[in-house]
């Protein structure tokens, strides 16, 4: 993530903050709520550390930091996978600062997505036996690797989550697709095939171009999900052109539905814009309240739902986490019928 003075961002209107700042400190500790785990998607971006609200001063380390994060929300989604494959000694870690019950979302490497890889990202030696491959570009589709190069990473993602699942602290891996991804019969193939490449795992799919979702598809695309044991993730993002339809609201598993949370922040949502620009959102407690009877209809659906804030730009994400949570706890779903 660029690492852009927050003097250049946009403050919220100061009524929506000191709300959201007035109904977070209503929290339940740690976020979650009968099946809605509250979290955020990350605990170490810049702006957080930076911003002193939400890490105690004393707090200096990754370990005091995760610990901290940990008994504040039941869950955190783990975006640094997406763009480096880490050691599995650093999730064991990951196990070992974090309490009983916490779960970790890992979202998928591009090998797994689509996505181009950062040559400068992946192991000194497969740069080496990559030398080759493309040497005027910086970054690599995975159809461009050679079949024995894609199955090393594939195998160094996995043994990542191994850990995890050791420890029964793997929610899921998260795929969110390429927004060029379309939905056509060779995307449908690619979905199809990862249960076998991504075993044992619970997986979520994140559509970003919408032609998933277009009326009359979206019903076959969720049975589609429904049969390969893949959980469909609602996404709220800016209504924006080429964003797709409204939320959808529904689990395609039992056990695990999935909603992230990328803001609303229309003027950021273009090309070109920088990672902090996008997300320098922080929800209104009127947006949050929307969002509860959605998140409850979710719950009714599946036995665990995640709520993820992905506008982290200093604690935003955090205080939104927080203001779902306390919303849901201050006002309990109706009795069934």
């Amino acid at each position: 993530m660029p690492r852009e003075p927050v003097a250049v961002l946009a403050d919220p209107p100061a009524d929506v903050e000191r709300e959201a700042r007035a109904l977070a400190a209503l929290c339940p500790r740690p976020a979650r709520v009968g099946a809605v785990w509250c979290g955020t998607a990350g605990w170490t971006d810049p702006t957080l550390i930076a911003c002193g609200r939400f890490y105690p001063a004393n707090a200096t380390s990754p370990a005091d930091r995760l610990a901290h994060y940990a008994s504040q929300f039941p869950m955190v989604e783990v975006d640094a996978t997406y763009y480096a494959i880490p050691s599995p000694s650093v999730a064991q870690r990951w196990v070992e600062r974090t309490p009983n019950g916490f779960v970790f979302d890992v979202k998928a490497h591009p090998v797994v997505t689509g996505h181009p890889l950062e040559r400068a990202r992946l192991p000194k030696h497969l740069i080496e036996a990559l030398a080759g491959v493309r040497p005027d570009k910086r970054g690599l589709y995975p159809r461009d690797l050679p079949a024995e190069v894609r199955d090393e990473l594939v195998a160094r993602f996995c043994a990542v989550l191994e850990p995890l699942q050791a420890a029964d602290k793997l929610g899921c891996v998260m795929i969110q697709l390429p927004p060029w991804t379309t939905a056509t019969r060779g995307s449908v193939r690619e979905l199809e095939r990862l249960p076998d490449l991504l075993p044992g795992v619970r997986l979520a799919v994140e559509f970003r171009h919408p032609s998933w979702l277009e009326e009359g598809r979206r019903a076959r695309v969720f049975d589609l999900l429904r049969a390969n044991h893949m959980a469909y993730t609602v996404v709220d993002e800016p209504d924006v052109p080429g964003a797709g339809v409204p939320p959808i609201v529904t689990a395609t598993r039992t056990d695990l539905a999935v909603v992230r949370f990328h803001g609303h922040n229309v003027a950021g949502w273009r090309s070109g814009a920088s990672v902090l620009e996008r997300f320098n959102y922080l929800y209104s407690a009127q947006q949050i309240r929307a969002w509860a009877a959605p998140v409850r209809q979710l719950a009714d659906q599946a036995s665990q739902v995640h709520a993820v804030f992905n506008n982290c730009v200093r604690d935003f994400a955090v205080l939104n986490a927080k203001d779902l949570a306390a919303v849901l706890a201050a006002s309990p779903a109706p009795p069934a019928g």
